[in-house]
């Protein structure tokens, strides 16, 4: 494989504070490369550089001239003016331009007939069919239907996708993809995973998304207090072999620090005299001190703030119905919230979750149905576009004007200065201005805020999105400890399937089903045959009366059902005995097996359930 970009000796500084020096780092054709690491690390410092946006202050990027790199800003820009159409079709390319003149005219209600056929001849002449469908599909999946709407006019959202399609289409040497899943839903993720894995691709990407990560990459790059880590593997290879690391480190730590103190009494106690052994003693000192000093301690973000008392009524959905301009959004749905419900909110883009959670926080009274919230209920409202920070005002501002002092779950009162060091904000960073956080960190600090209302129903739109993968894993700690009510909007599909125990899924036209499972559980179901997902009987749907009679179609189910087991054992156990023989050097492939025989088991665990109870029900009747 040969290099395509390289870095060398790299430096740089931000707001007269060195991310990172002398940092060396390769990517080579064919290379899937995650980059990794804290907030404010310097990770989207480091992918700017590499795809050329400034240039870096100390250091050199090399890479030949004609590599086209294509760069996914975190929050991308585009020309005053522009319109869909002119930001996507490239004027030097003669195909684009004609796909360009073709789309622009089939949205025209009275095309002219002669530029049509034109236009055909045209593009079967430069072999743009194939490349026009495409095209269309990219477009298609990212939800960019009508060209000639002006950018301007588009939702942050809106514009990450559309600049991830734009590259998507030119398919450049080198994707440089900085939180490329963010604004996208689930079957939009699955889709990208294929095409970025397809083909030969080289990637560098900054992701939080874990499945993502492992399905997509097989190189992780770590980049942890100045210093670069390669590990060639997945996500779980690399957890270990940073554990290893970072426990040596703590070892070599210690002993520095044991060794310090010691030449600390010697250079005390050392006469005024200094011989020339004695010189090099004292710049050994001096560079043992200044590497202890470097190093940080591994300190993790706290979550545990005191939550409110829960009543027994907490929240009712009586018939909610809410249409937009004729659309319908919700329709005749009711559910009567439990102690502790975990749930997962899932649909496309546009199908309303936004809608719901407004109507269930009070932000939006309904037009149709009654939503009745009891008398301890409090909310706690991560929303997906963040808070509206001041950037000219100090972090600990930004705090105190909620409260100055804080209740912590063991009781402890703390202040505000002390829950922002909890949360990985240090002194230096409290007082200084919100300017200087990056986008991970701005996001954390509205997690905290969010989290000081000591809420006992708390909702999170989109939290992962920009936080890094450490605080998401203590945010998932944290979850599965809360006791109130979660619901999870997300397209990360590691943390749905964690933290959720029913899914209400936003199928559109105003229909809400009900799914009793997480989403890798659901979507396992779609593909089972015979499973459709159910809605839960709730007060408003008719129960019908039980019977153990089994019906023609549960019978054939039952006889299908033995059909299946056995083919399923059958392909588990072919699929073990090959994962047997592949090299252990192939992550990617031993993954790919992995997956499915667990995808397999679920099938047989659900399987067999169907078949004990329908079993049941026949032999309780004969």
């Amino acid at each position: 494989m040969s290099t395509l970009i390289a870095a060398e000796n790299l430096g740089h500084a931000y707001h007269d504070e060195w991310l990172f020096k002398n940092l060396t780092l390769g990517i080579q054709t064919g290379q899937r490369v995650a980059l990794v690491g804290i907030n404010g690390a310097g990770k989207s410092t480091l992918l700017k550089l590499l795809a050329e946006r400034f240039n870096p202050l100390e250091g050199k990027i090399v890479k030949n001239k004609f590599v086209k790199i294509g760069f996914l800003d975190q929050e991308p820009s585009f020309p005053d003016g522009y319109s869909i159409s002119d930001f996507i079709f490239s004027q030097e390319n003669k195909q684009q331009q004609l796909i360009k003149e073709y789309e622009e005219l089939i949205e025209d209600p009275n095309p002219d007939e002669n530029t049509l056929n034109r236009l055909y001849e045209e593009l079967s002449e430069h072999n743009a069919w194939e490349y026009e469908h495409e095209i269309k599909t990219i477009l298609s999946r990212m939800g960019i239907n009508h060209l000639q709407q002006k950018i301007a006019t588009l939702s942050g959202g809106q514009k990450k996708r559309l600049a991830l399609a734009k590259l998507l289409i030119e398919d450049p040497e080198i994707y440089v993809l900085d939180e490329p899943t963010n604004h996208l839903d689930i079957d939009t993720i699955e889709w990208l995973e294929k095409l970025l894995t397809t083909g030969n691709k080289t990637i560098l990407l900054v992701t939080h998304d874990r499945y993502f990560l492992d399905n997509v990459c097989n190189t992780i790059v770590e980049l942890d207090r100045g210093k670069i880590y390669n590990y060639n593997g997945n996500y779980a290879y690399f957890l270990e072999k940073k554990s290893e690391r970072e426990a040596s480190d703590e070892s070599t730590f210690h002993k520095n620090k044991n060794l310090l103190k010691k030449e600390l009494e010697w250079m005390r106690r050392m006469p005024q005299a200094r011989g020339t052994k004695s010189q090099a003693r004292i710049d050994a000192f001096y560079d043992l001190d200044s590497k202890t000093k470097q190093r940080t301690d591994n300190k993790n973000v706290t979550l545990n703030v005191k939550m409110s008392r829960q009543g027994n009524k907490i929240l009712e959905l009586d018939h909610i119905g809410q249409s937009f301009e004729e659309k319908k959004i919700i329709n005749d749905f009711t559910y009567v919230f439990k102690r502790s419900d975990r749930i997962g909110l899932a649909g496309k883009n546009g199908t309303g979750k936004s809608t719901l959670l407004n109507i269930i926080t009070g932000f939006l009274t309904p037009e149709k149905g009654v939503v009745s919230t009891g008398e301890t209920t409090v909310y706690g409202y991560y929303k997906q576009g963040g808070l509206a920070f001041n950037d000219k005002q100090r972090v600990i501002d930004i705090v105190t004007e909620d409260a100055e002092y804080i209740k912590m779950a063991d009781g402890q009162t703390i202040s505000a200065s002390q829950l922002l060091t909890l949360f990985l904000f240090p002194i230096k960073k409290q007082h200084g201005m919100v300017e200087k956080l990056s986008g991970g960190e701005k996001k954390r600090l509205h997690l905290m805020k969010v989290l000081m209302q000591n809420p006992n129903f708390l909702i999170l739109d989109e939290p992962t999105n920009d936080l890094d993968i450490d605080t998401l894993n203590v945010l998932e700690e944290f979850l599965e400890n809360f006791p109130g009510v979660l619901i999870l909007v997300s397209h990360d599909r590691y943390l749905l399937d964690k933290m959720s125990e029913q899914l209400f899924i936003m199928e559109g036209d105003g229909v809400v089903n009900i799914y009793n499972g997480n989403y890798s559980e659901y979507r396992l179901s779609l593909d089972a045959p015979k499973e459709k997902v159910q809605p839960v009987a709730t007060k408003t749907q008719e129960k019908t009366p039980a019977t153990n009679k089994l019906s023609y179609k549960e019978q054939k189910e039952l006889d299908d059902a033995e059909a299946t087991i056995a083919e399923t054992e059958a392909e588990i156990e072919k699929m073990t005995t090959s994962l047997l023989s592949i090299d252990s050097a192939n992550y990617q492939e031993i993954q790919t097996v992995t997956k499915s025989i667990e995808n397999l088991n679920t099938l047989m665990d659900q399987t067999m359930e169907r078949w004990l109870d329908l079993s049941e029900r026949k032999n309780q009747t004969n």
